[in-house]
This record gives structure tokens, sequence and C-alpha cells, in this order.
């Protein structure tokens, strides 16, 4: 039986269509074919595995709980499922997410800052309500990634009509998620940043660690796929990769692949031999990856904070 079904049959998409009147969006906020699946394609810790797997549970057996049980009659709203991905960046907060979407077998629509600059213009909340809209008429798991802008604290003190419109924002949003019964995931860097009444509304918070050493060695041989000429050997190649890179997320392990590649390949080039990734290739590119983050990165106390999300905000309204 496959995670996404129960019994013979398969997840049903939500009914409900858009609301009598509402525009269609359908090219606006376009749903696609996701490309994972969780277990085939994400590598996650133990307790993001967990914690997965028991959301999991619930889309396969919600008519079980809210109809056969009846516990729709003292949860009315549960039969949506919103999550919260969150953690460090690189972790596969976004992977994730599509691949939740793969595995339900449902169509995916992800909204991203770039989309929300250019589409969530002057009438905000309208956007808002065609882009769910949207999502239900398609029976789409939607994500919002950098949710931390659409979710921060809505501002008690009013002093500028954008001040009216980031609350409007916020509050039709509120509203959208009571209504919505299908799948809505939110990912941010700084879950901190949320307003107190969507972290209460959200029914799944999902942490999201830095891979410990087992994952990473998982990770390290997801990357070295078997098309690729090696000059050491595989496992001892694998643990010490895994051993050198503590700290680092999945994102930065790919990153030193890319960087470890041309190595190889330049190696090759300047001895006249056939090419072959060697652990030294590895060991370089995984200290140019520490050495960029200890450099270059911005430091925490940089980051996007209340301030920088008000600024996103405003951009996002086309105020700024």
């Amino acid at each position: 039986m496959n995670e996404n079904t129960t019994g013979g049959g398969r997840l049903a998409a939500p009914e409900r269509g858009p609301r009598p009147g509402a525009p269609d969006d359908g090219a606006r906020f376009a749903a696609r074919a996701p490309r994972f699946r969780l277990g085939a394609d994400v590598i996650l810790s133990d307790a993001t595995a967990l914690r997965l797997a028991e959301c999991l549970t619930k889309l396969r057996h919600r008519k079980t709980i809210y109809v056969d049980w009846d516990f729709g009659a003292v949860d009315p709203l549960g039969l949506s499922t919103i999550l919260n991905f969150y953690g460090p960046p690189g972790t596969g907060k976004t992977l994730a997410a599509e691949a939740l979407a793969g595995t339900l077998d449902l169509p995916f629509m992800s909204l991203g800052i770039a989309e929300l600059e250019s589409k969530f213009m002057g009438e905000t909340a309208k956007n808002i309500q065609a882009a769910f809209d949207a999502a239900r008429a398609a029976g789409a798991l939607l994500f919002f990634d950098e949710a931390d802008t659409l979710l921060g604290k809505r501002l008690s003190s009013v002093t500028q009509g954008v001040d009216n419109e980031v609350n409007a924002m916020r509050s039709t949003l509120l509203i959208e998620l009571e209504r919505f019964d299908g799948v809505a995931v939110f990912a941010t860097n700084f879950a901190k940043n949320y307003d107190e009444a969507f972290r209460s509304r959200i029914g799944y918070h999902v942490h999201f660690d830095l891979p410990d050493l087992d994952a990473r060695q998982r990770l390290w041989s997801r990357m070295l796929v078997a098309g690729i000429p090696l000059r050491d050997p595989r496992e001892p190649l694998l643990a010490r990769c895994a051993a050198l890179s503590d700290g680092f997320s999945g994102r930065e392990i790919r990153t030193c692949m890319r960087l470890a590649l041309p190595k190889a390949l330049h190696e090759a080039e300047r001895h006249g031999q056939p090419p072959g990734l060697a652990l030294a290739h590895l060991e370089a590119a995984i200290g140019e990856v520490r050495k960029a983050g200890d450099e270059v990165a911005s430091s925490p106390e940089h980051g996007r904070g209340p301030a920088a999300d008000s600024a996103t905000t405003r951009r996002l309204l086309g105020v700024d």
C-alpha cells in the first residue's frame, strides 16, 4: 500500500471549488506535478521524518478521525492540514514540501518572494484569496517560502496606510487558513518572527535539523552518484567526508561536490591522465565551503529580524 492511500483509494483532493465570482487565476498561480517523494528523494533526521510520518498518517485517515469517529463535531477546522517547516537554510525544507506533495499525489503550487513581489501589488488581500482559490480548484498542496514575511506579527501601532494593508493582508491570510480544507506548508529560517495567531493555527511545526553524522554520510552517498569515477575506495571516502563536514547542511554538501568534480577534471587535464575523484579533491572543497561560511556569510545578528521582515513586507506590497 502506498503512503498516499487508505484502503484502496487515493487521498481525495478537496471537492470545494473557488468562491462564486472569483477570478480565474490558473495562469497566475499555476500548480505543477511534483518531482520528488519522501523516502525516495529526501534525507531527513529521524525526528523530522517521524513528525512528517505522523502528519501523513493524519492525512491518510482524515475520514476515520473526523467522520467515522466524529471528531469533526468538536474540531470543524481540522480537515485542513497546515504545516510549518522551520530550521537553518539548506536543510531541505523546500524539497520536503514538494516531496510531501509527491507522496500524497497532489499537484504542487509554490509561492516565493519573487512571485509575491510581482503578483501581490495593491489589492494584496484579494490576491491571497485568489491563491487559495487556485490551490483549492487544482487540489494542490500550497507552499509558501520565506513565510515569516507573510506570517509576521501584526502591527499594533498603525501609523500609515501601508500599515493597514499589512494588517489586512495578514488578517485575510488567517481567514483563508481557517476555511482552507487542503494542505498548506509554510517554510522559514526565522520562525520566531511568526505572529502568535498564525503559530497557534498551524497543526504541525516540523523542525529541520542540520544533518547528524549518519545523515551526512547518507547525503554524501547520494551525491556521489554511480557515474563518477573514483580514485579512492568509496566507503572510507564517504566516512571521511561525513566526519569533515560536521555542521554542514545538505545544500553545503552539494556545493562541496560542485567544487570537487571540476578539481578532479582539472588535475586530469594537467597530468594527461583519466579523471577520477579523490579524497584530496573533496577535502579541498570542504575546506573552501567552510572558509566561505566563516568569512563571507552574514553573522546571525545580521539576519532577517523584525525590522528586515517589515521592510520585505512593504516591498512585497509595492510601497517600499
